[in-house]
């Protein structure tokens, strides 16, 4: 025996009520009327009050550059594998930033929020001390 599905359109002049099945008047009536409103209150002297909640809306950390430092004593070859090791850089982007910084006296390599920005000078540093060159990487507010 086929069963019948109810018609999408009930027929005129049925109630709406007497349409809904019982999940959905259980989920109509689980929504208490009392929790729309704040609640109340009382300090003990007879004082009432809304308690009202804050939002806390976090901020973007601020950018910062980490640049690099021209001297005339690293090489050009260390600079690009510096670049190419740090910060991602393929070739030809690691030869430009570093002949902008050869040029230039100082070049951007990236930029960062302040907590990895720090790091990867630091990392720079340690890495040029250990091959011997005096490169010299800064950190500065974009």
């Amino acid at each position: 025996m086929r069963r019948r599905l109810a018609p999408l359109f009930p027929a005129p002049g049925v109630p709406y009520l007497r349409r809904m099945t019982n999940v959905h008047r259980l989920a109509r009536n689980s929504v208490p009327r009392a929790a729309s409103k704040p609640p109340r209150i009382d300090d003990g002297d007879g004082r009432t009050g809304v308690a009202t909640r804050t939002r806390t809306r976090t901020k973007k950390p601020s950018m910062y550059k980490v640049l690099i430092l021209n001297d005339d004593y690293t090489p050009m070859e260390f600079v690009v594998y510096i670049l190419q090791r740090f910060f991602k850089m393929d070739m030809e982007e690691a030869t430009q930033v570093m002949l902008h910084v050869h040029q230039r006296g100082v070049g951007v390599c990236g930029t960062y929020s302040y907590e990895i920005a720090e790091m990867k000078a630091t990392q720079v540093m340690d890495c040029a001390r250990d091959n011997q060159h005096p490169l010299q990487c800064t950190v500065e507010k974009a």
